[in-house]
């Protein structure tokens, strides 16, 4: 029987449909960052001082990276053992409705602290819900594509979470512009409650997608393992501590989505609308660059491409908030996109399929799903310790470039210890070096 994905599945169509989820999904997710800097402060926490107020503000979006390793415990042992496909629409269904929900909710001068408390809860079950969204997806179109191109098939997940980023970013865009007391009131609810479309579009489209081929094949000869995850921890502890310490490079995108933003318009009182628009270029940069480092992956190797971006982060992390810090608009568009348009995207280009590509078919969900989600649990509140970080006042940003470069030595330390896998055929992943 062949082995090649291309004569059981359609790459692309699995690409495309991962592309249209994970950008609907993170849609979901980027515009509670978005709010949580600009307007959770003044709706939820109005008794709280300035300062403290952002802070608690930003910690919420933290609250939803808590909660993913406990979701990827749950899905990851759904995914390896049911199927990719049916995490995929369960997650999908379940950011729709809790975004919504966010929408919905009363501020703190309607009903005190119970608003607060309903925040942190929809937002758990927010993270919840993207613990499994790009494990599965990940591992969906990595075992659908051909074994000489999974860096550029896998990266259209990651470009579909750069779309709905800038898709989030520009929701916000028309909204930031309303008076102060209308933004506060009803504007920052109506992208929440644009999340609807999600639930309806999204569901369709995940629904017609089919399951991967090496999974398939598994359950049918193999069996799928009943606990995947004892026979994880039994056989792939190492990698899964390698995916927790490389995927700490998330915090380049946390500190740049939440941090900065908060920093530019509560600290140095920046204009909202321009440090949106940086967002915005630098996704829209993101989406052509992200499929272009992918490709140079499939040639030249994951490994050299990966810690390349991942140095280069964190230097230009340190001209981005000095930009912020000197209100240097120029200097903030251009060192933010070539930083998390450009370089920051031949990290998260490859990260899909290198990843996903340290585990064999029987517990690549999991492996996935738990090393990112412990990795990005600190990435998501990276924002909350660089708030910490940064003074009495808020203004000194040079301890939060110190440590974003540190976390990006982290994850520098963490891949170059790995295995390279981009010649290893798709069967033979996660086999031990040596097997023959």
């Amino acid at each position: 029987m062949s082995t090649d994905p291309t004569t059981h599945g359609t790459p692309r169509r699995a690409a495309v449909a991962a592309w249209i989820g994970s950008a609907l999904e993170y849609y979901d997710f980027f515009i509670y960052g978005t709010a949580a800097a600009l307007v959770f402060n003044d709706v939820f926490f109005p008794e709280s001082d300035p300062a403290t107020g952002t802070l608690l503000a930003v910690a919420t979006f933290g609250v939803g990276y808590a909660a993913r390793p406990v979701g990827a415990f749950v899905l990851g042992h759904v995914g390896d053992r049911l199927g990719r496909k049916r995490v995929l629409v369960f997650t999908l269904l379940l950011m729709g409705v809790t975004t919504f929900l966010v929408g919905c909710l009363p501020s703190y001068e309607q009903v005190g602290v119970l608003a607060p408390v309903l925040l942190v809860v929809l937002r758990l079950l927010q993270g919840l819900s993207a613990a499994g969204e790009q494990a599965g997806a990940n591992s969906m179109t990595l075992e659908h594509a051909p074994p000489h191109r999974r860096a550029y098939y896998t990266s259209f997940t990651l470009s579909g979470t750069q779309a709905g980023q800038i898709i989030a970013t520009a929701a916000f865009l028309p909204v930031a512009a309303l008076p102060e007391e209308d933004l506060l009131s009803w504007g920052w609810r109506v992208p929440f409650w644009a999340s609807v479309v999600v639930v309806v579009v999204g569901y369709v489209i995940r629904r017609r997608l089919e399951e991967t081929p090496v999974f398939t094949r598994e359950a049918s000869t193999a069996g799928v393992a009943s606990l995947p995850m004892a026979d994880l921890f039994r056989h792939h502890w190492r990698d899964v501590l390698r995916v927790v310490f490389a995927s700490v490079i998330a915090s380049v995108s946390t500190i740049f989505t939440v941090y900065a933003l908060s920093y530019a318009v509560n600290t140095v009182e920046l204009e909202r609308t321009p440090m949106l628009w940086v967002g915005v270029l630098a996704n829209a940069v993101a989406l052509v660059a992200l499929p272009l480092c992918a490709t140079l992956a499939d040639r030249v190797g994951r490994k050299p491409v990966f810690i390349a971006g991942s140095l280069g982060s964190g230097v230009l992390m340190f001209g981005y908030l000095g930009a912020i810090s000197a209100g240097n608009y120029p200097m903030i568009f251009i060192v933010g996109v070539l930083m998390f348009g450009v370089v920051y995207s031949a990290t998260n280009s490859i990260w899909p399929s290198f990843y996903g590509e340290m585990f064999p078919t029987r517990v690549r969900l999991s492996g996935m799903a738990i090393g990112t989600q412990l990795g990005f649990a600190l990435a998501g509140f990276s924002p909350t310790i660089a708030a910490a970080l940064d003074g009495d006042d808020g203004r000194n940003w040079v301890p939060v470039a110190v440590f974003t470069a540190a976390l990006c030595l982290v994850n520098v330390v963490a891949v170059a210890s790995a295995r390279e896998t981009y010649r290893v055929p798709t069967e033979r992943l996660g086999e031990p070096v040596g097997r023959g």
